[in-house]
């Protein structure tokens, strides 16, 4: 359900077309919450039959003209009770993690490579988030509106640094090229997990 409350969320920030929309996802809002463009307009129809969400009128011809909408009062009720609803965090799906796991199993020629790609994939993604912290959120900038905005981008820039600092970990402990034969036993299980019975602890 989040990408019809990220929608409404845009649309409450600022009235646009769909065009825009894609636009502002793929600037801002793709960071914490991606969608395609077909995504976007198809959630677009299904708000506005909904009732939710309308497109304002314009002054100009209908052919070839961008429709603008705007958040109806039951578009702003849903949000709001959206943003009150419990909600249970997500646990991490990377494949990056599962990899991991496999090569204590399989070994793990070329997997120090792929870490290095990872960890200079993600200090971009930090240098980019700081820029746009710097641009966006200079020293002045305190109201609720700012505070909270800045409280999503500090997150991206946390994630980051702990993307960041977990494979440098992992660049320095994990072996480039472990064969499954050099493994220990216990390298097959995640703390706390108890062995198969008949098996020892490794």
């Amino acid at each position: 359900m989040s990408l019809p409350h990220a929608i409404l969320t845009a649309l409450l920030e600022k009235p646009s077309s769909g065009l825009e929309l894609t636009r502002r996802f793929d600037r801002s809002i793709g960071y914490f919450w991606s969608a395609t463009h077909q995504q976007i307009y198809r959630e677009l129809g299904k708000l506005e039959r909904s009732g939710r969400i309308r497109a304002l009128p314009s002054q100009q011809p209908a052919r070839g003209r961008k429709k603008e909408y705007e958040v109806l009062p039951a578009g702003r009720e849903e949000l709001s009770a959206w943003v009150a609803r419990p909600e249970d965090p997500r646990q991490i799906r990377d494949p990056l993690l599962l990899r991991m796991r496999a090569a204590a199993v399989v070994g793990a020629p070329g997997l120090d490579a792929e870490l290095r790609r990872h960890l200079e994939l993600h200090r971009r993604q930090l240098a980019e988030y700081l820029e746009i912290e710097e641009r966006d959120f200079p020293p002045g900038r305190s109201s609720e509106e700012d505070r909270l905005r800045h409280l999503v981008l500090r997150g991206g820039i946390d994630l980051e640094n702990f993307w960041i600092g977990w494979l440098t970990r992992a660049l320095d402990t994990a072996p480039d090229a472990a064969s499954a034969s050099d493994a220990p036993e216990s390298a097959g299980r995640f703390p706390g997990e108890e062995p198969e019975p008949g098996r020892s602890a490794g």
